[in-house]
């Protein structure tokens, strides 16, 4: 295979820890009918991302190229896509979890699976946001219906998924209590978080009450427990979505709604995204960038569970 034809790509040929990452070239690929060829130029790195690493997860047996979040340049388009063409900015998310494969310097995917990039941010912030911003998105609006007035409770609010729902609820006009340990609260307040919480000196379910929504990005015993927080009738939204059967039987018991959900790639809501960040009213805080073939020494980072925002590999 030519260098033409070739493209770098960041792979694993066993499950492990981040040193299994590595360099290797693959087949660039081509699109198919309703298919675009994207040149990525960045793209966000997530805990899915060294969750599927270290076990397979929904990918089973590497050898896998993983990644999810593409910001980049349309390169190709495949029969019949009418929505793009070469040249055009895009961003979106491949669909998961069977679409991975953006920590590469090429990658194809569904034309429904993009929208333009705005204008008015680089690469590297529009392709932090894909995953975490549909993931926020369609817990709390479509899955939520979080209005304004309502007050919602969101988890580990300074993370990658937990700083973009934050955003988004403000503009839905909700009331935000955001937990994160005491060091990220000014971080919080500087997104518009009405109420912190340090989720390591304090019981959340006894000082936070009477809450429509909570954005559980936790799971395990945070899912059953923030059902106690809820007015009647209220939600809470896991984007973990497997764990016990209690959960729902909780929530039954207590009258409130109990939901996980797993994130899906979808250009009307990547359409709403783009609004939100030509307005000012979303934007990713990026904790660090790191060249593609770093994408090893990002997984580390990341794992340590103590970044702010959203860690992005950069394609030259």
């Amino acid at each position: 295979m030519s260098d033409v034809n070739t493209m770098r790509a960041i792979s694993q040929d066993t499950l492990g820890g981040p040193e299994v990452l590595r360099e290797v070239r693959l087949e660039r690929p081509e699109p198919r009918p309703n298919e675009v060829l994207v040149r990525v130029r960045a793209a966000g790195v997530n805990p899915t991302d060294w969750k599927h690493r270290a076990n397979g997860g929904f990918l089973g047996e590497p050898p896998f190229v993983l990644g999810w979040d593409v910001s980049g340049v349309v390169e190709a388009v495949g029969i019949g896509v009418a929505a793009f063409r070469p040249g055009d900015e895009v961003f979106g998310m491949l669909s998961y979890p069977f679409g991975h494969g953006s920590h590469a310097e090429y990658v194809t995917a569904p034309a429904r699976a993009f929208t333009h990039k705005p204008a008015g941010i680089d690469h590297v912030q529009a392709g932090a946001l894909p995953l975490v911003s549909l993931t926020a998105w369609q817990a709390l609006v479509e899955r939520a219906d979080l209005r304004e007035g309502q007050r919602v409770l969101i988890h580990a609010a300074a993370g990658g998924v937990g700083h973009v729902a934050v955003q988004i609820a403000k503009a839905r006009g909700a009331y935000v209590i955001g937990t994160a340990s005491a060091g990220k609260h000014e971080f919080l307040r500087s997104l518009g978080v009405d109420e912190t919480v340090d989720y390591r000196e304090t019981d959340v379910t006894e000082a936070v009450k009477d809450v429509d929504v909570v954005l559980d990005t936790l799971g395990g015993e945070t899912s059953l427990r923030s059902l106690r927080v809820l007015r009647p009738g209220g939600i809470v939204v896991s984007i973990l979505p497997v764990g016990s059967d209690e959960f729902f039987e909780e929530a039954e018991r207590l009258g409130v709604r109990a939901v996980r959900m797993l994130v899906d790639a979808d250009r009307a809501d990547m359409r709403e995204i783009a609004g939100l960040v030509e307005s000012g009213r979303l934007r990713a805080t990026i904790e660090k960038t790191f060249p593609l073939a770093e994408a090893a020494k990002a997984h580390e980072l990341g794992e340590t569970g103590r970044t702010t925002g959203k860690l992005v590999l950069v394609v030259d």
